[in-house]
């Protein structure tokens, strides 16, 4: 018995490793376009693979998965977070648990996972076929795989056919990862599949505010960042950085509004929340803080813990919105009560309800996830087996499922590859 896997990724080595253990007699192929493997799992997390999160404040999934939540839901019960952080530990990767709950190889590095998924491949013996991308999959018995005539197929182990004729497999699934263009995705669509047109997730905002820019390396902790008129909202660190902003935050912000930014060409207004109060509460705090400090210049306050440079620039704000008002410089070195009440409500507006607008995503591309691909309603929810093409499978993000920034995509990958490695072996018992 053969499966193809085509997709050197994350999601295409766990379903290989996973599958060839469960079934030692099945020969597997992984299939690879490029000549190198694990790309993004390199470079995610700074290099450090943000592997998975323990979901231990994740009360709804939905807050974590934008799009495939329910499926996720279903599948997590069959390989949680827990299952994957006992797998990788089984197979020597110690791993280790942030306070903010993401979960990293112990070593800090992400060649821990690439040397691992590489180790065990060897072991098992599974073909790796590097530079070769598969022109066609034919719904045939067996699943025709095609590759093209100018494919070098280097490999770990050098067997199959000739160069650009089919090659017929019992299994096959795909991990082909987010696909940016649509284009991509035609031929499956060609086989009935219906296809969530693709847009980027996860990415920054660029903000054309010199005077915010000028700000960049500033950090504020408990910020939220939302979209005006819209639900989309998020909480978390925010980064103030030489093109806009970033951080944690806004990358959520991307993740749940993908679909209304791409819609809106990446232009919409941007609303943040330095202190992560409701205006009332950020009044009354501010208000006592004022009043308990009555002679302290304004500018050595820092109220809510802000940074000092961030606190400089929104008094700077204030004072600007008001004709009225004392020069920036004179307000900051005022003391605190002379702060007049129109300038402190301007200061608590800007505390609460900051206002931008988003010109662009980020100015290079650095989206790693992607946001549409295979519809869920064209495969089987508990196997992930396509509807239209019998042992044609999906995993990883090629499927319309994505997550936040935190591990959760990772673990999607995980979750779905465990999921089609089980169903093949099953069907073969």
């Amino acid at each position: 018995m053969k499966t193809a896997i085509i997709g050197g990724g994350a999601a295409g080595f766990f379903l290989a490793i996973t599958l060839k253990e469960l079934c030692p007699q099945m020969h597997v192929t992984i299939f690879e376009r490029s000549q190198h493997l694990l790309r993004k799992v390199k470079v995610s997390g700074g290099g450090r693979c943000n592997c998975t999160n323990t979901f231990e404040d994740v009360r709804d999934l939905s807050a974590v998965y934008p799009r495939g939540h329910r499926l996720m839901k279903r599948l997590l019960k069959g390989f949680s977070e827990r299952d994957a952080y006992a797998w990788f530990e089984c197979h020597g990767v110690p791993l280790t648990v942030q306070p903010d709950h993401c979960v990293f190889p112990a070593a800090q590095d992400s060649q821990a996972i690439i040397d691992c998924f590489l180790r065990h491949a060897r072991r098992l013996s599974i073909d790796l076929r590097l530079s070769t991308p598969i022109t066609s999959v034919t719904p045939a018995s067996p699943l025709l795989v095609t590759t093209p005539s100018s494919a070098t197929t280097p490999s770990v182990s050098t067997e199959g056919s000739p160069e650009g004729s089919p090659e017929g497999f019992d299994f096959v699934a795909l991990t082909t990862g987010g696909q940016p263009r649509l284009d991509s995705l035609r031929w499956l669509a060609d086989l009935g599949h219906e296809i969530e047109p693709p847009v980027p997730s996860l990415f920054t905002f660029s903000i054309e505010d010199p005077a915010l820019r000028a700000l960049m390396g500033t950090v504020v902790e408990g910020a939220i960042a939302s979209i005006p008129g819209t639900k989309f909202r998020a909480t978390g660190p925010l980064l103030i950085t030489h093109w806009g902003v970033s951080g944690p935050a806004i990358l959520k912000l991307s993740s749940y509004a993908a679909r209304h930014l791409a819609d809106n060409a990446y232009r919409a207004p941007l609303a943040i929340n330095w202190t992560g109060l409701n205006e009332e509460q950020a009044r009354a705090e501010l208000t006592a803080l004022l009043a308990a400090n009555p002679r302290k210049q304004l500018a050595t306050l820092r109220p809510f813990g802000l940074p000092s440079r961030l606190w400089h620039y929104l008094l700077s704000k204030a004072t600007a919105s008001s004709t009225s008002a004392p020069a920036s410089s004179t307000l900051a070195s005022s003391p605190a009560e002379a702060l007049s009440k129109k300038t402190l409500n301007r200061l608590v507006a800007l505390l609460t309800a900051d206002a931008y607008t988003i010109a662009s995503r980020a100015p290079f591309k650095d989206e790693f996830v992607t946001c549409g691909g295979v519809a869920l309603s064209a495969v089987n929810p508990s196997t992930l087996e396509s509807r239209h093409c019998p042992h044609l499978y999906f995993a990883g993000e090629l499927l319309d499922i994505d997550g936040i920034t935190g591990g959760f995509n990772f673990q999607a990958a995980w979750t779905t590859a465990h999921t089609v490695a089980h169903t093949i072996a099953a069907t073969l018992k």
